[in-house]
């Protein structure tokens, strides 16, 4: 039996936004809320810009009241999670160890990863781990070896070859540089490492996207997964005929969805009205595409624009307020001045209340710059508007 639903657009956010757990305290506090964040996520995009903190602390930080770095990094050390490729690099939970084989055994099959590597470097590279612990890729810098093939290059091409293929895995960082050793060292015993046939994987992948995200488009199940479209229409076409899932359409978007079938209870939770600001890698907003549909969202990450093609800025943060995405903010920490700037605001069109607005953002703004060890806020540009109101927010 299936079941068909129509909802609003508005719904169809608010929906999205409780499965996200971006109200006050979905996930409890401090350590026990990140893992039970990362967990209802499936994963957490891993990035080395700076810009502002760093998108894995970023986005748990909008999650986990009293979230602090080194949780993560407790998490990493008690074999809790462990890092790996979700779409892209990520932080994920161990359990879900056994749905990173595909992949793992894909690059092992092809034998390369996006680029070249030499098999005598790999084969040092193991054997000198496998002797003297975990390392750093500085660590090698220092040996030449033999032939030049201690190199930088050619050493960093090998390790993360042996990453990606689970060879090895990452043990913990140090100054964000990954320390990796051998996977049979780093994985508890207890570990499933039970390779998935498509269809394992194909449900894996549905039920993670679908409890995290309450309502997707088939497509966005798949996102950047080669070869899985045909399983996951089989998952979801199950999944639909059981009805633990239903059909749904969203009246104003043309596109098929599916939701969970606890759709109501999901839609009665509060969803917080205060403002965040949120990380471009976030979760809630890294299918742009989607965030366009729902949301009316046109948001594109800047710092890899050519800067005269900007529209917005370097690095502009999305602004989550009331239950839209209602503006963006460029900004930046300047740690060793301990200043957050503010460059510009900008808010989206039709939004009213911007007295109200600032008001809000004000407050997001300073926990935001806290958190990135800056005491002071700075607005670069004040004009007529949101920009204004924010400079007397923060001044009051």
């Amino acid at each position: 039996m299936t079941h068909r639903i129509e909802l609003s657009r508005d719904a169809a956010r608010r929906l999205a936004l409780s499965s996200q757990g971006l109200g006050d305290r979905a996930f409890g506090r401090s350590l026990a809320g990140t893992r039970a964040a990362i967990r209802h996520l499936s994963y957490v995009q891993i990035d080395t810009i700076s810009v502002v903190e760093r998108a894995h602390h970023h986005t748990l930080f909008n999650r986990v009241p009293g979230y602090r770095r080194e949780h993560l990094d407790r998490l990493l050390a008690r074999r809790e999670v462990l890092e790996y490729w979700a779409h892209a690099a990520a932080v994920l939970p161990l359990e879900h160890y056994r749905f990173c084989l595909p992949r793992m055994h894909e690059v092992a099959s092809r034998k390369q990863h996006w680029f070249s590597h030499d098999d005598a470097v790999v084969r040092e590279v193991i054997a000198r781990i496998r002797a003297e612990g975990a390392m750093r890729a500085g660590d090698f810098e220092a040996h030449t070896g033999t032939r030049g093939m201690w190199q930088w290059g050619p050493v960093k091409r090998a390790l993360e070859y042996l990453f990606m293929d689970g060879t090895l895995m990452v043990t913990r960082r140090e100054s964000f540089q990954k320390v990796y050793d051998l996977a049979e060292r780093v994985l508890p015993a207890e570990t499933d490492r039970r390779m998935p046939n498509d269809d394992e994987y194909a449900g894996h992948l549905v039920d993670c996207y679908l409890h995290a995200h309450g309502i997707a488009r088939p497509v966005e199940i798949g996102y950047l997964r080669r070869n899985m479209r045909e399983p996951i229409r089989r998952a979801l076409a199950a999944r639909i005929e059981s009805g633990t899932l239903f059909e749904a359409a969203v009246r104003g978007v043309d596109d098929p969805f599916v939701i969970t079938a606890d759709y109501e209870r999901r839609l009665s939770r509060r969803v917080s009205r205060r403002a965040r600001l949120l990380s471009p890698f976030d979760n809630l907003v890294i299918q742009r595409d989607r965030i366009a549909r729902l949301f009316g969202f046109d948001y594109q990450i800047e710092c890899y624009v050519p800067e005269k093609k900007r529209r917005f800025g370097y690095f502009c943060l999305p602004v989550l307020w009331r239950g839209r995405l209602a503006a963006r903010v460029d900004a930046k920490a300047e740690r060793a001045a301990g200043v957050f700037r503010i460059h510009r605001v900008f808010t989206e069109p039709g939004l009213r209340a911007l007295d109200a607005f600032a008001d809000d953002l004000a407050p997001a703004l300073r926990e935001l710059a806290a958190f990135n060890g800056c005491e002071t806020l700075s607005v670069d540009r004040t004009r007529r508007g949101a920009e204004t109101m924010l400079a007397r927010a923060l001044a009051h």
